[in-house]
């Protein structure tokens, strides 16, 4: 998955800057990002504070870690499965 250019601070800081009252269009062409992708922003990060953000990029990086471990263990299972099931 690409990753953005922005990081969750600067993210935050463009959402606070719309909450703040600046038109969602001027916020978009100042920061050079497209209204889809200030609404994307907002539905993951809108309401989060900065450690909210890092708190998830966290978990995130963890639920990733956990997901490959997982398979990785499943298909050492299969393997054996595999193997365990064979006629000698």
């Amino acid at each position: 998955m690409k990753r953005s250019r922005f990081t969750e601070e600067q993210i935050i800081g463009v959402l606070k800057e719309q909450e703040a009252g600046m038109k969602t269009a001027d916020v978009c062409r100042k920061h050079g990002i497209s209204e889809g992708t200030f609404y994307k922003y907002k539905a993951k990060f809108g309401g989060m504070e900065v450690s909210d953000a890092r708190r998830l990029r966290a978990l995130e990086d963890e639920n990733a870690k956990l997901k490959k471990l997982l398979a990785e263990q499943m298909l050492d299972n299969a393997i054996l499965k595999d193997v365990a099931s064979k006629k000698w």
